[in-house]
């Protein structure tokens, strides 16, 4: 992994999304047509890891961004989404450098949505968005207060548009969600926050 005191400290959008059950067709929703953004967009969803390539797969197709699955000891780039892996956890090192392990399941999953969203760390000019989509049981409404805190924007998905709405319920049951929004008005805010390249 890299070191941390090396990492170049450009300022950064990073927006982390948390799906689960009913999440990949929302995600598709969002990410149709979406634009080539100066940010670096990080889903957690929860499934089975041959899935993975395939969402990959999708959201090169249907949007502008380059679309992988996440490797340890990566440095993140703009302009790309990263899947988190399925079986294990990832978080980031100094807001910069993705580390996936293999710990515990928080929340009864893994990888996390509440692991991921709780790395972030008040740095400089960072500017942080987390979303919480469709699914079932809370993972993510930790990761939104954590978000909330250090400065960020804070959104979830409308009950009615979600397949299961437990998890988006849970994060707005914190007081820290922002918006409620469907999935095209998400796939908006994200778009007028991040700057299109």
């Amino acid at each position: 992994m890299a070191n941390v005191a090396s990492l170049h400290r450009d300022s950064r959008t990073i927006v982390v999304i948390g799906s689960s059950t009913g999440g990949p067709r929302t995600l598709e929703t969002i990410f149709s047509r979406f634009p080539l953004v100066d940010a670096t967009i990080i889903i957690v969803q929860h499934m089975p890891h041959y899935i993975n390539s395939a969402l990959c797969r999708r959201l090169r197709e249907i949007s502008r961004m380059e679309a992988k699955i996440g490797e340890d000891g990566e440095r993140i780039e703009h302009g790309t989404i990263y899947v988190a892996p399925s079986d294990v956890h990832l978080n980031l090192v100094g807001n910069r450098v993705i580390h996936l392990f293999n710990d515990e399941k928080v929340q009864y999953v893994r990888p996390s949505i509440d692991v991921a969203m709780m790395s972030l760390e008040r740095n400089g000019d960072d500017r942080f968005v987390g979303v919480i989509l469709s699914g079932m049981g809370s993972d993510g409404a930790e990761g939104i207060r954590h978000i909330k805190a250090v400065g960020g924007v804070t959104l979830a998905q409308t009950i009615r548009t979600c397949a299961i709405h437990a998890m988006p319920r849970a994060a707005f049951e914190t007081g820290r969600v922002d918006q409620m929004l469907p999935p095209e008005g998400i796939r908006e805010r994200i778009i007028r926050i991040a700057a299109v390249l």
